[in-house]
């Protein structure tokens, strides 16, 4: 369809047009317009122009049909891989690669996508094909040899599955037959031998002791009370750290160091340990691990802030003006890392100094000098939860767009080619996306279909992290052992061990006698589901808000939480210097998704991401009151949803074999241990209460018909 204007069309490239169904598979239809090469009038075929200012006025536009693959059985997703159309779709086959994990074993679609070798003819036999037969059957060949090539280079950890590696096993054989001696072929080999390698250096890491556990005695037991912390001041004052404590280098070299350790633990994050569906289910039984290299990330975001407050608050015999100068030393480093572009550990230094134990050093603050005061509150505004965190978004958007090239003769490690890379994003903004999408959007669809539009969705997130992984590598940096090892050997306190801390260098004012209560575990959830559904815990040691319960889900090396505090530094303006709230922890919360099949709109509801509910939607949380422990699944709630849908899909979610949801009731938690019933049949989004936490838990009915059934998987 081509159509002629007299002036340039203020149309959109591509629009909506609705969808279509063929062969089981639903398609988005778009309407793409371009510009023709058609001959203007008056234009000869050579190229050369007629003068005819009349042709100028003409444009040509060519609207074309695109159709994207939305919906469809796994069958039809793998034939698609094949026979998809890559001109229309170019990202269906990166996105298939890179979310399939989510709903599909690898083996599975190999299974599927991997024809079998052609049987050998007899002596003297020949089959003879036509000429179309053979030319098909070799299109469709080079096909998955050209799936396999992308799948081998862009996702080799798919096929790692030791010992046998049985995955990898049956596509050496495909392509020894298929295309042997090509590329592809040479590709599985080598992967295949780097298993192997790998497998035997971690069988001799074993071995050998664990290069992190630093020197012996740097481990340092806290007592558990503040007479206690007063008992050991003396003795801690007494001792001699081995080599140079952390903050005696330079601040440069310790920015540059954190930015090397964050550049390589970032460049192995595999992307799609960092999907919803796999990053939430880390928490359960048995899934130690789960998410080797995001875990990795997350143990060194807390190991740096963990670092900020042993050296600030390590010293428990410091004056208030040496103790500023360590704030202001850690402020420097924060700086030099945003120079480096690094924002992970900037955001974990910046987290650690507005933690409560260290926020409240009221005459350690007021001893810091104006200008740092001033750097802080700046850096403090780039993580600023406001509007879904659009500051943090914005700079890191601004940060990728910018290309400074690097000289040739540049040497290592200088100024400029450190400049030049990067930058080194904060993960957890990422996380957080996609544990809210993979919260909101159904896994399947009626009849049983997989929601790709979905994984695309997801595909667009990891795709980024690809995109920074590769401008990370550019980073020019040396490792420096001793600056390494001090990062070892720094002390790590525990949340109330650095609370308890803080209270002996500064005692409660006498007008405030009782301090604030330290808050349990609050995670980059906060971050996540603060404005969704409230943080609560699920340890038995004690009520689930009980600030006081002996139980913590803090991992050693954590940084503590942040409870609010009335106590600004003195000599410091109104405003704080950065700002309040609890510090942050990398990890999400434990909401493992399980499956789920809903018969909802293909386009999906609107994801409120972190920091947006909808006024239509909210993320709650159900939990089952059974034996099987106080877990929570989230499930997204809208103003048409009735009671009876709520508690089916939160079974479902919940893995009940045979979900009857009449057999339950929905209750919404109360603050003070108050419950409150939802009616059967009512609207449970006006039916619950607006102002307590989006907490829900489901109990059968007296005398309920059917007994229930958990699924194991």
């Amino acid at each position: 369809m081509d159509r002629t204007v007299g002036k340039e069309l203020n149309l959109a490239p591509l629009q909506d047009w609705g969808e279509e169904t063929e062969d089981g598979a639903v398609y988005s239809v778009s309407l793409r317009r371009q510009r023709s090469q058609r001959l203007s009038p008056g234009e000869r075929p050579g190229g050369s122009q007629a003068p005819n200012r009349a042709a100028d006025a003409f444009l040509h536009y060519r609207t074309s049909k695109v159709r994207a693959l939305r919906a469809a059985p796994l069958e039809r997703l793998v034939r698609e891989l094949v026979s998809g159309d890559r001109e229309q779709d170019p990202g269906f086959v990166p996105a298939f690669l890179a979310t399939h994990r989510a709903f599909v074993p690898t083996a599975r679609v190999l299974g599927l996508l991997l024809p079998p070798p052609p049987p050998p003819l007899p002596s003297g036999v020949e089959i003879k094909k036509t000429e179309g037969q053979e030319l098909n059957f070799n299109k469709n060949l080079r096909a998955v040899v050209s799936v396999l090539g992308s799948w081998l280079r862009d996702h080799p950890q798919d096929f790692h599955d030791p010992p046998a590696h049985s995955a990898l096993g049956s596509v050496c054989t495909f392509l020894g037959w298929a295309a042997p001696g090509g590329a592809e072929a040479r590709e599985a080999k080598r992967l295949l031998g780097d298993f192997l390698k790998e497998a035997e250096r971690e069988q001799e890491e074993e071995e050998q002791p664990d290069p992190w556990a630093g020197p012996p005695g740097a481990a340092q037991t806290w007592p558990s009370s503040p007479e206690g912390c007063m008992e050991e001041e003396e003795g801690f004052q007494g001792f001699v750290p081995k080599g140079p404590e952390l903050l005696d280098f330079s601040v440069d070299e310790v920015a540059e160091q954190l930015t090397l350790m964050d550049v390589e633990l970032f460049s192995r994050v595999r992307p799609c340990e960092c999907l919803g569906s796999v990053w939430s289910q880390r928490d359960r039984p048995g899934a130690a691990g789960t998410a080797p290299t995001v875990r990795a990330t997350v143990a060194q975001f807390n190991k740096v802030t963990g670092c900020v407050l042993g050296s600030v608050l390590g010293a428990p015999g410091l004056a208030s003006p040496q103790r500023a100068q360590r704030l202001e030393k850690w402020i420097r480093i924060a700086q030099r890392c945003r120079e480096l572009r690094n924002f992970s550990s900037l955001r974990a230094i910046l987290s650690a100094l507005q933690s409560n134990p260290i926020y409240r050093l009221k005459r350690s603050w007021g001893a810091v000098s104006r200008e740092p005061l001033s750097t802080f509150r700046k850096l403090s505004q780039i993580f600023s939860d406001e509007n879904n965190h659009l500051s943090s978004r914005e700079i890191l958007s601004q940060e990728e767009a910018v290309e400074v090239p690097q000289q040739e003769d540049t040497p290592r490690g200088s100024l400029t080619s450190k400049l030049s890379s990067g930058p080194v994003p904060y993960l957890g903004t990422f996380l957080t996306d996609l544990v809210m999408l993979d919260t909101a959007l159904p896994d399947m669809l009626e009849g049983d279909l997989i929601n790709f539009e979905k994984r695309r969705k997801e595909w667009e997130i990891l795709a980024r992290i690809q995109q920074l992984q590769r401008r990370c590598q550019s980073y020019c940096l040396s490792p420096h052992v001793p600056i390494l090892a001090a990062l070892r050997a720094q002390r790590q306190l525990s949340e109330e061990q650095s609370y308890r801390i803080s209270r002996v260098i500064e005692p409660p004012a006498a007008s405030c006698p009782s301090s604030p209560h330290i808050r349990r575990h609050i995670s980059l959830t906060k971050r996540l589901s603060a404005k969704l559904s409230r943080e609560k815990g699920s340890s038995p040691g004690g009520s689930p808000r009980d600030p006081s319960s002996p139980t913590s889900s803090l991992s050693p090396g954590s940084p503590p939480s942040s409870p609010k505090t009335k106590d600004p530094p003195p000599g410091t303006p109104t405003a704080s210097p950065g700002p309040r709230g609890p510090s942050t922890k990398l990890p999400l919360g434990p909401d493992i998704p399980g499956p789920r099949a809903q018969a909802l709109p293909l386009s999906g509801p609107h994801v409120p991401l972190s920091g947006q509910q909808s006024s239509d939607t909210r993320v709650i949380r159900v939990s089952i009151d059974n034996d099987h422990g106080n877990l929570y699944r989230s499930i997204l709630l809208t103003s048409q949803d009735k009671a009876p849908s709520v508690v089916q899909r939160a079974l479902q979610k919940h893995n009940v074999v045979h979900p009857w949801a009449q057999d339950y009731q929905l209750f919404q938690v109360l603050p003070g241990d108050r419950e409150l019933l939802i009616p059967d049949n009512a609207n449970v989004f006006y039916a619950m209460s607006p102002t307590a936490p989006e907490d829900f838990v489901l109990r059968r009915k007296e005398g309920a018909r059917h007994a229930p059934s958990l699924s194991l998987t």
